[in-house]
């Protein structure tokens, strides 16, 4: 049956045939344009549907309706887990990091010697208060809304000069994370001097707008004045506050699981103390309660700041050609010799010519006139120019002397070693490895008390015995694992959260007597920038380069493609204009090439002194052997030689006694039959300032002394 035409001519349910494609593009930009089509469009749909058909999806309009912009705080708050909060213990851990590390910055700036104060209180199930205080220069007043509650605000992020904080985005991020979970604003004091009022905020962000909201003193905070008026209104208002002339405190509530062992806050301000020797720290756990004045003292051990770095600009290795087109489009009124010199590093007005010539463009064209195909060519020639690597007076290292002294006073040990390489440039970005070694010592399973032991098993979140074991306790590898489940006689698969007294009691005295020595697996401790990084360790440079590592030519004991055995704590650190992490939460530190061989050849400086103190060690212990061979017959030799030859016994056994003296010497002027060093002789190891070896307390309580570096240490 023939259709009947519409009243235009045209076939109904057909639009008319247009003559040619730009008619047809016309009319169908038309038809795309004309509201009334939609809205058939959307009837046609609900009529498909009720017919039985699939109904008509989202039009081109329906979606650009529902599309908008999305503000940085926004996708954080959906994404937090890129931030370090993606479960309530490492949310805790983070917030903490976060505070500890600008304080850090701002003391070290400033030129103070950073002093810190660390609260934490539970206020609830799952629901911490988190305070951290410094003796900083304190920040000034319209800036303290915008640097704790706004994301990516900072100095930090656009200058090449060696920081903890780097993208200022974490500690915002801590105090979003605070009001998401508990719905309390972030509570901010701060003093620039003494004679003038305290700053006190209570923010929040609005995530729509990555911008803070202030919710006190109608909108602009309050001023606290000084002086006892200003004491009696922080008291009566419940402001916390420890009385410093200058600083600044933040106070966090958030949802979280305090627990320690690995990956803790305890551990975190531990290893913090270690790579900040200058650093003092004031540490209140959960455990003390509310208004207790309990504290863990971590005290300083050098009153001198770390060198000041010093900004540097970019170097022309380490940029893109995008980056380098945005530079030139910035630089107007610029020749591109001036250009050149003024806005890379370590290029000179001779340099800046061979780039040009090389590039085929003259040093006094502008930077206006340069086209795409122009940087591209300068791009190609900045690559090929030999040009000297960044000055390295951006980076500050902890140094050897340093590194000894803070491992020494938080890691026991008998031997302690340092190595500093020279500085190394990635990607333009001049980068400095150190390295520190520890060797002997009581693994922590060995001297845990037992009602620590009590409360880390209440609180573990391991399924197992065995689990519990690896995981709460560093360099405690499966194989040391067994052997204290075995001495206990318990079950590998125990509940370690179910353990009844008698159980746990059984378990403390086999963690105490199992010689853990052979079992245990290296400790190694990472650093960026002087902070701890202490997750996603498989994931880390360091890590890798470390299980890379031949130990077994040191004298370790090591499985292929694993860590070594042994009571070896080591200590890796990175410092750094931009240390390449692997994620926004900075834990682990990607493999570049260069980094790596750095990494490399550190690990391998402090390995062959350790292997020189394990090869005399066990050579003496050798030589001590051979002496109690020697002294167990001596007397019965001297009695039948002065038999035979009527000799006097006494002078005969005294002269045999030097001999043996003399043919073992090495026991006496090195080591005791422990195999550890007794006499301080000049040797070629003790007189490396890189090494410290330690005597142990004897069962005398003898004082021991630490031999190298010149240091003594009770």
């Amino acid at each position: 049956m023939a259709k009947q035409p519409s009243k235009n001519g045209a076939h109904a349910g057909s639009a008319p045939k247009p003559k040619n494609r730009i008619a047809a593009a016309a009319a169908e930009a038309a038809e795309a344009e004309d509201p009334a089509d939609e809205s058939v469009g959307e009837e046609n749909g609900q009529e498909a549907a009720s017919n039985g058909r699939k109904p008509r999806r989202a039009t081109a309009q329906s979606m650009a309706a529902s599309q908008r912009d999305i503000s940085v705080s926004e996708f954080f708050a959906k994404n937090r887990h890129l931030l370090g909060f993606d479960n309530p213990r490492k949310a805790l851990l983070t917030t903490i990091k976060e505070a500890v590390d600008n304080s850090l910055d701002a003391c070290e700036e400033a030129g103070i010697l950073p002093e810190i104060w660390v609260h934490v209180e539970q206020t609830g199930p799952n629901r911490f208060k988190v305070g951290v205080q410094d003796n900083g220069p304190g920040i000034v007043k319209k800036q303290i809304p915008l640097i704790f509650g706004k994301l990516l605000y900072g100095s930090k992020f656009h200058r090449l000069r060696m920081s903890r904080g780097q993208q200022g985005i974490g500690i915002s991020a801590a105090g979003m994370y605070g009001v998401l979970t508990t719905g309390k604003p972030v509570k901010i004091v701060s003093k620039i001097s003494p004679k003038k009022p305290a700053h006190y905020y209570e923010i929040k962000i609005d995530t729509k707008k990555n911008l803070p909201e202030i919710l006190n003193g109608k909108g602009e905070g309050e001023d606290i004045p000084p002086g006892a008026s200003g004491a009696a209104y922080i008291e009566k208002h419940g402001i916390e506050w420890v009385d410093v002339g200058h600083g600044t405190r933040v106070t966090i509530e958030l949802e979280g699981k305090y627990l320690r062992g690995r990956g803790s806050v305890d551990e975190y301000l531990e290893q913090t103390a270690i790579a900040n020797p200058h650093v003092r720290i004031h540490y209140q756990d959960p455990e003390s309660g509310a208004g207790q004045t309990e504290e863990k003292l971590y005290d300083r051990s050098t009153d001198q700041l770390p060198k000041e770095p010093k900004e540097i600009k970019p170097h022309p290795y380490g940029i893109e050609l995008g980056m380098l087109v945005a530079m030139l489009s910035d630089a107007r009124g610029q020749t591109l010799s001036q250009f050149l010199t003024s806005s890379f590093s370590k290029v000179s007005s001779a340099v800046a010519s061979k780039v040009c010539q090389t590039a085929g463009v003259g040093t006094r064209t502008s930077t206006t006139k340069v086209g795409r195909n122009e940087a591209d060519k300068l791009f190609q020639a900045l690559r090929e120019t030999r040009i000297a690597p960044p000055s390295t007076d951006c980076i500050s290292p902890i140094g050897e002397e340093l590194l000894l002294k803070g491992l020494h006073q938080v890691v026991p040990g008998e031997f302690y070693v340092a190595a500093t390489r020279p500085p190394a440039v990635y990607r333009g970005n001049p980068f400095q490895i150190e390295v520190a070694l520890a060797y002997g010592g009581m693994s922590s399973a060995n001297k845990v008390p037992f009602d620590v032991l009590e409360d880390l098993l209440e609180e573990t979140d391991a399924r197992t015995l065995r689990q519990f074991l690896t995981t709460t306790f560093y360099g405690l590898g499966s194989d040391a694992a067994d052997q204290i489940i075995k001495e206990a006689d318990l079950s590998p698969r125990t509940s370690a959260s179910k353990m009844k007294p008698a159980e746990v009691k059984k378990l403390h005295e086999a963690m105490r007597n199992v010689n853990l020595e052979s079992g245990q697996t290296m400790n190694v401790l990472r650093y960026a920038n002087r902070v701890p990084l202490q997750f996603q360790p498989a994931a880390c440079a360091i890590t890798q380069t470390v299980m890379g590592t031949n130990w077994r030519s040191y004298g370790l004991s090591q499985s292929r493609g694993s860590l070594p055995t042994g009571p070896v704590t080591i200590m890796v650190h990175m410092a750094s204009v931009w240390v390449p992490f692997t994620s926004e939460s900075k834990e682990a530190i990607a493999s570049y090439p260069e980094i790596q061989k750095e990494l490399r050849l550190g690990l391998q400086s402090a390995g062959r002194k350790l292997g020189m103190y394990l090869r005399r060690r066990l050579k003496v212990k050798q030589e001590g052997e051979r002496r109690n061979i020697f002294l167990r017959y001596l007397g019965e030799v001297a009695t039948a030689v002065s038999d035979i030859n009527n000799a006097d016994r006494k002078k005969l056994y005294d002269q045999l006694l030097l001999v043996a003296k003399k043919k073992t010497a090495t026991a006496d002027a090195k080591f005791n039959e422990r195999g550890e060093f007794v006499d301080p002789a000049e040797i070629e190891l003790e007189k490396d300032p890189s090494v410290l070896i330690v005597e142990k307390p004897n069962e005398f309580g003898i004082k021991e002394k630490a031999k190298g570096n010149g240091q003594e240490t009770s």
